[in-house]
């Protein structure tokens, strides 16, 4: 390994992730092209990480291209209105065959096991089956779409069980009818209905599409549901774009808390898009994904992967486990995705109208973001609410950033006079304090 420091920093930065996902139901949908491209290998192992990592993976293929390839071989005119597919009998089979072909590709590739690959010893077991009622699009337009239809429901009770054992479940574009009539759907509609029916914390449409990008060409990372209604209004996306992002939004609508749009063109897509804090794509969701909130009790583990480096190196002073969950009601977080980003206490001392903002901590590998600015304005905020008229912090490292913000150099002689009975000479901390 040629630098096992870097890979040590970065299993630590991924670890809050792992463990908020764990236990998670992810639908994971992509198109025919990724596997006319030549990714399914690769999604395959991805996927199968996922799935090493406790989280629950349903998948939904699409084949638009493979039923294209099909219709070209019978000399059959493919025919569409309004971006959907008409499919006539000879589509129909044309489908069938598609899915089919589809099927045993991507079973074919959880099944690999070559020692010193990512799928050694996996033993993963993928199951299909008929998971997706189906019901007729109908006429549209004065157009009859024949064998063209919608999900009417997904068999989340058959599907569950699953997912609980252990197995992966894969959903194809073509749903059944109680009469036993065969439908052919579209991979997002499918997905959404899974990712809603299943209750999924995720959903991930892996696309053939580039990356997201506004009408002035700022890529756009994250949006809420009411950015995305807004951004489809304006019609700058490509069609395709387009149409993922309206069943990205309309995921989130029926209840799915996140749904991210992620192109395949770069290798391991999906595990940059989950396990880095920016991601390489687009995910929409009903609120802002990023919060500062009062800390609960659950974040005490959140707040002590942050400090407990720094704990180590000497820059904040030692905190147990039972400490911060005493001192919990003191403590404010940034929240991004479910992790927590950042952290910051204050401890107010009334009588003399002051209190002490600690454990001021982002995340490394977000810093330089503005959220220690924003941490700082949350506490003096709160402080101000409190009825606090000046904020003081001790630090032995981060001086220069607390004078560019306000403070002043003061002595240990101006802090409120219980806290001058608890400083600890040893560290010989610096006190800064800053008028509200």
């Amino acid at each position: 390994m040629e630098n096992p420091i870097q890979f040590v920093a970065w299993l630590r930065s991924v670890a809050p992730y792992i463990h908020a996902f764990r236990g998670k139901t992810f639908v994971v949908a992509f198109p025919g092209e990724l596997v006319m491209s030549g990714a399914l290998p690769v999604l395959a192992h991805d996927l199968s990480l996922l799935h090493a990592l406790g989280i629950k993976v349903v998948i939904v293929h699409g084949s638009r291209p493979q039923v294209e390839e099909q219709l070209a071989l019978r000399h059959v005119e493919a025919r569409f209105h309004n971006g959907l597919r008409i499919t006539d009998v000879a589509a129909l089979e044309c489908a069938k065959e598609a899915a089919g072909e589809l099927r045993l590709d991507i079973e074919a590739a959880f099944s690999q096991g070559l020692p010193n690959t990512p799928m050694a010893h996996a033993a993963i077991r993928i199951i299909s089956g008929n998971f997706v009622v189906a019901k007729p699009l109908g006429v549209i337009d004065g157009i009859d779409f024949e064998w063209t239809g919608l999900t009417r429901k997904i068999a989340y009770e058959t599907i569950n069980p699953i997912l609980d054992n252990g197995g992966l479940v894969l959903l194809s574009p073509l749903g059944f009818s109680p009469t036993g009539e065969i439908f052919n759907l579209t991979m997002e509609d499918v997905a959404v209905a899974a990712a809603s029916a299943l209750r999924a914390d995720k959903l991930i449409f892996i696309t053939e599409t580039p990356m997201l990008v506004d009408a002035a060409g700022v890529e756009m990372r994250e949006l809420s549901t009411h950015q995305a209604a807004a951004v489809l209004a304006s019609n700058c996306l490509p069609l395709d774009s387009a149409f993922y992002l309206e069943h990205a939004m309309k995921a989130c609508r029926k209840g799915v808390p996140r749904a991210h749009i992620v192109p395949f063109a770069t290798d391991g897509s999906a595990l940059l898009e989950l396990f880095t804090h920016d991601g390489i794509g687009t995910m929409v969701s009903n609120e802002n994904v990023e919060s500062l909130r009062q800390a609960t009790i659950e974040d005490v583990g959140g707040i002590l992967q942050l400090i407990e480096p720094l704990e180590a190196d000497g820059t904040l002073v030692k905190r147990g486990r039972e400490l911060i969950e005493r001192e919990i009601e003191y403590f404010s977080v940034i929240e991004h995705d479910n992790v927590i980003f950042g952290c910051a206490a204050l401890y107010p001392f009334p009588a003399e109208k002051m209190a002490e903002m600690a454990c001021l901590i982002v995340n490394p590998d977000v810093q330089g973001q503005g959220d220690g600015e924003r941490l700082l304005k949350h506490m003096e905020d709160r402080a101000r609410a409190a009825g606090i008229k000046k904020l003081f912090v001790l630090t032995t490292r981060t001086a220069h950033w607390f004078l560019k913000r306000g403070f002043r150099a003061a002595s240990v002689d101006d802090l409120p006079k219980n806290r001058q009975l608890m400083y600890n000479w040893q560290r010989k901390s610096l006190v800064f304090i800053k008028n509200l």
